[in-house]
């Protein structure tokens, strides 16, 4: 029998994704689709094309600025380009990136800086990075009706710690450490979990053992969701290219052709024609 569920595109599918959604998805094994936007028009096409989760990641930092790491991005960075995002966004659950030093002095600072992503960007949701040192943290945001995600193994906020972007929890202490740290953040009252570049099999057994969903990035297909960063699968970042990015275009090359060849007729008086003109 052929499936005759709509797909997220159908106008009879355009219902709100909330946590809630995240949730029902994980319990009757749908896999949920996320990707990373940072302005309206990318937001737009996201969300048309039936994405479940948006993030406004702190990756921006590399990708739209050309900084070596997401460290540098600021709250206000995060908030102007979140606004922006949540411009063009109807049907997927949009969810805002805690910078670097936003959330970790104190859960004071956190809440009040999760409650500026909120109010003045229009995010749903906030994502922040680690696992028992700030579950107090996220029960603090989350008791006064903010949801939080959770981001696990590989965070690029500590990439000075780690000094690199090698896969994590290759030992079973470290492992061990990010499923204690994944259930932790379940009590905490967290609705999801990032788990980013650790072993498939490792990566299966946290999202097995957890009610809410972990979305993995770099993390295998045992996860309960895939979440890429859009100018990666896109091929228009490409600076590296991780094993784990599929890239599903070569924007980058197109666009710089396209370019290319508006150079050219410019130059050789090609365009604009009488048509082109008033």
């Amino acid at each position: 029998m052929p499936n005759t569920r709509p797909t997220p595109t159908d106008p009879a599918d355009r219902r709100k994704v909330t946590t809630k959604s995240l949730q029902r998805m994980k319990e009757r094994g749908e896999p949920i689709a996320a990707l990373t936007a940072y302005d309206y028009t990318m937001a737009q096409l996201l969300d048309r094309a039936g994405i479940d989760v948006i993030l406004v990641g702190d990756s921006v930092a590399m990708v739209m600025q050309g900084r070596e790491t997401t460290v540098a991005v600021t709250l206000d960075q995060m908030l102007y380009h979140a606004s922006l995002v949540s411009a063009g966004v109807e049907r997927a659950l949009l969810v805002g990136d805690m910078p670097f030093m936003t959330y970790q002095i104190n859960a004071d600072e956190a809440l009040r800086n999760a409650g500026r992503m909120v109010k003045e960007s229009g995010v749903e949701a906030v994502k922040v990075e680690g696992g028992g040192s700030i579950c107090e943290t996220v029960r603090r945001i989350v008791e006064v009706g903010i949801p939080v995600m959770g981001h696990l193994g590989l965070t690029p906020q500590s990439i000075h710690r780690f000094g690199t972007y090698q896969v994590r929890a290759t030992s079973e202490d470290e492992a061990e450490q990010i499923r204690r740290d994944a259930l932790a953040l379940q009590d905490a009252g967290a609705f999801a979990i990032v788990l980013e570049k650790i072993p498939a099999s490792v990566a299966q057994a946290i999202a097995t053992s957890l009610s809410i969903p972990a979305i993995g990035i770099g993390a295998g297909p045992g996860c309960d969701g895939q979440i890429l960063v859009s100018h990666d699968m896109l091929g228009l970042y490409t600076r590296f290219h991780p094993r784990f990015v599929r890239r599903y275009a070569q924007l980058g090359e197109e666009m710089l052709g396209a370019f290319r060849r508006y150079v050219g007729d410019v130059k050789g008086k090609s365009f604009p024609t009488k048509d082109e003109s008033y």
